[in-house]
């Protein structure tokens, strides 16, 4: 016989945040352009809803058939590239990404929603990333000398 435990609080999982850039919220539209399983062209206009130097959230304004891992040229409008908090890839024009999560919209007025992932040059993604060496140095250094007792 299975006994089930019903609580009312939800379990809550504290694990660190593990992004290698921080999201920023934006409302900006933009474009999509891809190729489906017949090679026809297909497009779609976005809103953008948050940016980080590796990925985007777009929300689609009427809903398309793609799948996960197509490839998409993602492009913001041009009267909002200029924009000095958007990531430098996006401010250049085209940029090919990969579709790597299609969350489904609702009956109740949801839009379907797509994270695409930019795929940017690995090398600039890695002089992005601080040397490991130079923030233990850094921890270090503001890291308060607390005075040890010897006993005897």
């Amino acid at each position: 016989m299975n006994k089930h435990i019903w609580t009312d609080t939800p379990k809550t999982r504290n694990t660190p945040n593990q992004r290698g850039a921080e999201r920023t919220e934006i409302n900006v539209p933009a474009r999509l352009t891809w190729k489906d399983q017949r090679g026809m062209t297909r497009f779609a206009s976005v809103i953008t809803r948050n940016v980080s130097e590796y990925g985007v959230y777009v929300e689609c304004q009427s809903a398309v058939s793609i799948q996960v891992f197509r490839l998409v040229q993602f492009q913001l409008e041009r009267d909002v590239r200029e924009d000095d908090g958007l990531p430098a890839a996006l401010r250049s024009g085209r940029v090919l990404s990969a579709v790597y999560r299609v969350s489904p919209g609702s009956t109740s007025g949801r839009p379907q929603g797509l994270a695409l992932r930019l795929m940017v040059d690995p090398r600039r993604r890695a002089a992005a990333m601080p040397d490991v060496a130079e923030v233990a140095e850094e921890a270090r250094e503001a890291a308060p000398v607390l005075p040890i007792a010897v006993t005897a």
